[in-house]
């Protein structure tokens, strides 16, 4: 029975991934900056994908070397809707912001 559901699922899988074509999407925009304690990047597609983030180096040369980078990335849902996230990562971890996330 296990079986036969996984391969029902696997077949649903399948045949929906053929029913809808796949268009490859086209780099609209491309940049980046990479230094030793430093870096810039942004890009976007013709798909309505985009990101953009800053990272920089903290306490260069101390055993409390760490990176911290701000930025966001946008993509558009299954369900035809544009959803952007901003984010912090640093050494308190990675802290999604977008008014999709739930917020404790």
């Amino acid at each position: 029975m296990k079986f036969l559901i996984a391969f029902v699922a696997l077949f649903a899988v399948v045949a929906h991934l053929n029913a809808a074509p796949v268009q490859e999407a086209q780099i609209l925009r491309s940049e980046s900056d990479v230094g030793p304690e430093n870096f810039n990047y942004a890009f976007e597609t013709s798909d309505g994908t985009a990101a953009q983030a800053q990272g920089q180096l903290n306490n260069v040369g101390t055993e409390n070397e760490a990176i911290s980078v701000k930025g966001s990335f946008t993509f558009v849902g299954d369900d035809g809707v544009q959803y952007t996230v901003n984010y912090i990562a640093d050494e308190n971890g990675f802290q999604p912001q977008g008014a999709h996330l739930p917020v404790a």
